[in-house]
């Protein structure tokens, strides 16, 4: 087992990475367990986090969203890392180009991520609180 430590958007991720089964690689983020799928490419692939209601102080940081691999040509990326702050829109919205659809902040400041089409959103890929990298689907819109 391996220990690592890592600081993103200023919060501390304590990571292990464990046993290898095959292409499961098991690791533990700040004491939540996550098994990590590796492609033939050595690339990880996260599952994604399943969230519940309740929080506490005692509740590790959010995880980090990966980009996907294999991204929708509908998805809305994201076009810095940062945190997710509001989501103005649910699925089934209609939205229409430049509509202010999540507000994230990178870098202390807020910033408004817009549509670039019109059409409806069908699904939301990320939750208010989430760290996300640069070029992370944030929303499919068709």
């Amino acid at each position: 087992m391996k220990e690592y430590r890592y600081k993103i958007n200023g919060n501390l991720y304590k990571v292990t990475v464990g046993d290898i089964e095959d292409n499961n690689v098991h690791v533990e983020v700040n004491g939540t367990a996550y098994t990590v799928e590796l492609e033939k490419k050595s690339s990880p692939k996260i599952k994604p986090v399943v969230r519940t209601a309740s929080t506490s102080p005692a509740t590790p940081p959010p995880a980090v969203t990966r980009p996907t691999l294999a991204s929708s040509k509908s998805g809305l990326k994201s076009p810095l890392p940062g945190v997710i702050l509001e989501i103005k829109v649910k699925e089934g919205d209609t939205v229409k180009r430049g509509q202010t659809l999540i507000v994230l902040e990178a870098m202390k400041m807020e910033n408004d991520i817009k549509a670039d089409r019109d059409g409806k959103v069908t699904a939301i890929k990320v939750n208010k609180g989430d760290s996300i990298l640069e070029g992370t689907d944030l929303i499919i819109i068709e």
